[in-house]
């Protein structure tokens, strides 16, 4: 003979059910995000771009300030944007550097290295090369700006701005900077 289950057990049964079904839903929906089957790719895309890594001395000339800007996705990175049409790298990132930073009185240095790294645009694979530059802000009261689709833009001490970046290639190279910018060594 069965025994007969209170209401109150019932009652948490259901629930059980009821919060065991939302489980599942909440896991087929992280699931499907996580496993869903992207496009294939169509297409590989070459995107060159240049930036430059900009500096100035601190105003007790002790520390090397080193500007960064956040992106929209609150990454810290430096300011670089594609080479258009009959550009030459160098100039990219004299460009690059007013637009992003509004910074217009800089002198770029010296070629300090290039960067590779891909992603995924739908359907498309992008390889992207950067340029970086070591370029001094001359004018030290020139406030930069950001732009409207950044989140970020400031001077960070050296070592801050070594644990701010998001790349490590463009940490590699700021490293590289340092050392030329002690040295004088951009001749």
């Amino acid at each position: 003979m069965q025994k007969k289950q209170s209401p109150k057990r019932l009652t948490r049964r259901a629930s059980e059910t009821s919060s065991e079904k939302h489980e599942e839903s909440a896991f087929s929906k992280i699931h499907s995000k996580i496993f869903r089957k992207k496009p294939a790719i169509q297409e590989i895309v070459r995107e060159p771009t240049s930036g430059g890594i900009v500096f100035r001395m601190a105003p007790d000339q002790k520390d090397i300030e080193i500007l960064l800007i956040q992106d929209s996705k609150n990454r810290w990175t430096i300011p670089k944007g594609h080479i258009e049409q009959g550009e030459t790298a160098k100039q990219t990132a004299i460009r690059e550097i007013g637009e992003e930073a509004g910074l217009q009185h800089i002198q770029v240095l010296t070629w300090l290295g290039k960067i590779h790294f891909k992603y995924r645009r739908l359907d498309r694979l992008v390889l992207m090369t950067t340029q970086v530059y070591l370029v001094r802000a001359v004018d030290k009261s020139e406030t930069p700006t950001k732009e409207k689709w950044m989140n970020g833009i400031r001077w960070f001490k050296f070592n801050d701005a070594l644990e701010a970046i998001e790349y490590e290639d463009i940490e590699k190279l700021m490293l590289i900077a340092k050392k030329k910018i002690r040295s004088g060594e951009y001749n």
